[in-house]
């Protein structure tokens, strides 16, 4: 008797708790994730405060939905309170990744997405957050990827949640390793998708380096699948539709 009431009553203070504090949870999984899409694009450091994150955010990007299929924005869809990585999972509001194309082991992706403008004072776009997701090895990792005005050069790459090793994979979180990324080109002349993390350590005296990172030091499965990641979503399932359509391509 004294275990049934004892696990009746830490149930209710378990699940009163959660419903008290379900709202606060939402607000800094929203801060979090404003203050990791600043980090990406280069506006913030991960010390910033709470007031300076919203600030900044409020000021300077502008959130907008996109329909991956055809690549163009979707005004009249709610973005407040949207998560793509949860729309994934619900079959009516994502579609199957065909097996062919899935290298970053997404399976489903959203019918919707959402990127973000990175406006400077004059209200011109000059920067694009993408938030991107794919298969490390030991579980999913969820990042951001920032890319210039011009859509080929990085500005920045940051991940926010992973399953990596410490030490290994976990150096996804490396300032370090990080750092490497701005500068970076994603395709060729030719338009060709050239990104990728190699094995080893990139040489700068050859010309495909500006499309190169170094690799994770004993992490070659977590390099490989950072390198699928990003060939999936800038690819034509993913957001090559909406780069497209940025560019003034068809």
């Amino acid at each position: 008797m004294v275990a049934t009431v004892l696990c009746i009553v830490c149930s209710v203070l378990v699940s009163a708790a959660a419903v008290v504090l379900e709202e606060r949870q939402e607000k800094e999984k929203a801060l979090d994730r404003q203050k990791n899409i600043l980090v990406a694009c280069g506006l913030r450091t991960k010390d910033a405060t709470a007031e300076e994150v919203q600030i900044l955010f409020n000021s300077r990007l502008v959130t907008k939905a996109i329909d991956f299929k055809s690549g163009a924005y979707d005004d009249a869809f709610e973005t407040v309170g949207y998560e793509q990585t949860k729309a994934a999972k619900d079959p009516a509001r994502s579609v199957e990744v065909p097996a062919d194309v899935d290298v970053a082991g997404v399976r489903r992706r959203a019918l919707k997405g959402l990127v973000y403008l990175v406006n400077d004072e004059s209200g011109k776009p000059i920067q694009y957050v993408l938030p991107i997701h794919g298969m490390g090895l030991w579980g999913t990792l969820y990042g951001f990827l920032a890319v210039d005005g011009d859509l080929n050069t990085v500005r920045g790459l940051g991940y926010y949640e992973h399953k990596e090793t410490p030490g290994l994979g976990g150096e996804v979180e490396n300032e370090k390793w990080k750092a490497q990324w701005p500068g970076k080109v994603l395709r060729d002349a030719g338009g060709d998708l050239k990104i990728e993390v190699l094995k080893g350590v990139v040489d700068t005296s050859r010309p495909e380096a500006k499309h190169q990172v170094d690799g994770l030091a004993g992490a070659t499965i977590t390099s490989r699948g950072i390198t699928n990641m990003l060939r999936y979503w800038l690819g034509p399932h993913g957001y090559e539709p909406y780069l497209k359509q940025l560019a003034g391509g068809s």
